[in-house]
């Protein structure tokens, strides 16, 4: 495969799973802006979803409706689902000979909902829960197109390693919000926060019924960084990015080939053989800053090997 293929290929996958753990931040805080309207802000969010200096971000943080509008159809926000749609169907765009009709029709019908100036309309004037659960259905609709008329080729593999090191980026990003504070006390009860934090990555009913002593923060660090069967885990997004780089196995770039397989084999130990215990007296945002410098390299690591940057 053309370097310049499994490039866009990479990319559209990681720009698409962008934007689903967008619209579901988006929708379960908008769900709690509305529990808590005195106390809630959009600075978390809009820490891990934009580049907003602090001025800025303070203007946006207890606007709820302003908030979404500049995270979901801003064209200024370089990280808006605007552009990251746009720029995933533009990479699709280049490589259509080599996704299905179905895929790039899928991506196309996307793009152009986000374009709709219709949207900014109705992300004013109606629920904007119902508005982010259709632009979601859409991004399920692309994931379950690919999975049943994508062929399962080194094309497919490269779509799955983008999707699952922006998948363990994401979470990481998303737990660490709250231990970003190096003064959080771990032992904090803080039931809201963790419901809705496990419902924005759909870890809520899972959690329930794994943990039956209630909501503490390190039941949830264990299913985020540690469950095997949770597909947004940490450890899970890991085990399938192994899988699917053992798929590109072969002689013609076999220097290659191992030094990002050591790699992958590293982080995957590195969080293999963690407890709760280690992650918390190591600290867990030292440890997940950890996580997602080595998610970094790898994908630095990718582009300089596969993809033919220098």
């Amino acid at each position: 495969m053309l370097s310049r293929v499994a490039d866009s290929l990479y990319w559209t996958s990681r720009y698409m799973e962008r934007t689903d753990g967008i619209l579901r931040m988006l929708k379960i805080n908008y769900a709690s802006s509305q529990d808590d309207i005195n106390e809630f802000s959009w600075k978390p969010v809009l820490r891990i979803f934009s580049y907003l200096e602090e001025e800025e971000a303070n203007k946006l943080a207890y606007e709820s409706r302003a908030a979404l509008k500049y995270l979901v159809t801003s064209r200024e926000n370089p990280n808006s689902v605007y552009n990251i749609v746009t720029r995933a169907r533009e990479n699709a765009r280049s490589v259509q000979d080599h996704i299905t009709k179905e895929l790039w029709q899928c991506l196309n019908d996307f793009y152009h909902t986000v374009r709709d100036e219709q949207l900014v309309n109705l992300l004013d004037r109606e629920d904007p829960v119902t508005v982010l659960d259709g632009l979601i259905k859409q991004g399920l609709l692309y994931y379950g197109t690919i999975d049943i008329t994508m062929a399962r080729g080194e094309g497919y593999a490269f779509i799955n390693i983008g999707k699952f090191i922006e998948r363990a980026t994401q979470s990481a990003d998303i737990l660490d919000v709250k231990f970003s504070n190096l003064n959080y006390d771990i032992s904090t009860t803080d039931t809201i926060y963790w419901k809705y934090l496990l419902l924005s990555i759909s870890g809520y009913e899972l959690y329930l019924k794994t943990y039956r002593s209630g909501f503490e923060a390190k039941n949830v660090v264990e299913l985020i960084v540690l469950n095997r069967d949770f597909p947004r885990s940490i450890v899970y997004s890991i085990n399938q990015l192994q899988r699917y780089f053992e798929r590109l196995r072969g002689e013609r770039m076999a220097d290659s080939y191992q030094q990002i397989e050591f790699m992958i084999g590293r982080l995957k130990s590195k969080v293999h053989y963690s407890t709760v215990e280690t992650i918390m007296s190591h600290g867990l945002h030292k440890y997940l800053n950890e996580i997602k410098a080595e998610l970094h390299g790898i994908g630095i690591a990718l582009n300089q090997n596969y993809f033919a940057y220098t």
